[in-house]
């Protein structure tokens, strides 16, 4: 069994209008389908990348990933646990959450400008309960900062204090400080420069090394992960129309969507 699995995974939105006003005018119930039976799976230690413009459905998947959505159908499996199963109980439930992190799309409001960087990535760590003493938890907060290439000097400065790359740092540090063991990156190189996507990706690069972690790399530009993925999984209007690995998807991509998205980008040797 696969570490990850998305099974037959729905999401739709009621997009009607109150009962009354429908009922007045005789209008039917508007349901939009964000995601139609999206099945895939990604092996531990491995990289899936999804692939597709905006309002494919990607973004919605990330969501349901970590949590802050529900399907409306299908499951969810980490190592065969569903993350929605109501039978889980509390503990089970936060222990699952603890080993699936997000990192956002934007470097800028995904940090709490009112927090200090130690009170950013500690705030996990207490939230999960995995170190109580204070003097360790600054400890841990100042070897996350050193993990993701920044000072322990660092962790008493504010979020503005930082270009949107050093932020997105910070952002990968917070992830990293519930040691989880899966990472939702929702474009997380695309409100940066070229030349800070490179540093960036390089560096989840390099932690997936060390410890092992398991991505979910969420973009729209084929370009991003093309020497990132082990396999690309490209969504269209919320269906999965095509999954390979970067090598053949690049060479001899087989569905027209696929194509198109290949055109648009820059050209990538293997």
């Amino acid at each position: 069994m696969s570490f990850v699995q998305a099974i037959d995974l729905s999401r739709t939105f009621d997009l009607s209008d109150p009962f009354i006003v429908r009922a007045i005018s005789r209008s039917p119930k508007r349901i939009l389908t964000a995601v139609d039976r999206v099945s895939f799976s990604i092996e531990k230690g491995t990289t899936y990348a999804l692939v597709g413009e905006s309002g494919s459905g990607k973004s919605t998947i990330a969501k349901m990933a970590v949590g802050l959505l529900r399907p409306t159908n299908g499951s969810l499996l980490v190592d065969g646990m569903n993350l929605n199963d109501p039978k889980l109980a509390k503990e089970e439930t936060l222990a699952l959450r603890r080993r699936i992190q997000m990192v956002f799309q934007s470097p800028y409001a995904s940090l709490n400008p009112r927090w200090r960087v130690k009170d950013i990535l500690s705030e996990p760590i207490k939230a999960f309960n995995l170190i109580e003493n204070p003097k360790a938890q600054i400890d841990r907060v100042h070897e996350l900062l050193e993990q993701v290439g920044l000072a322990s000097s660092d962790a008493n400065k504010f979020p503005h204090e930082f270009s949107g790359g050093q932020r997105q740092r910070i952002s990968i540090a917070r992830a990293l400080s519930s040691e989880p063991e899966i990472i939702v990156c929702d474009e997380p190189t695309s409100a940066l420069d070229v030349s800070v996507q490179a540093q960036v990706l390089n560096l989840l690069k390099s932690l997936q090394k060390k410890y092992a972690l398991t991505y979910l790399f969420i973009t729209h530009d084929l370009a991003v992960v093309s020497t990132m993925a082990n396999k690309i999984g490209v969504l269209n209007q919320g269906k999965l129309v095509e999954e390979q690995t970067p090598e053949i998807l690049f060479s001899k991509p087989k569905n027209s969507y696929t194509k198109m998205l290949l055109n648009s980008a820059p050209k990538i040797n293997f």
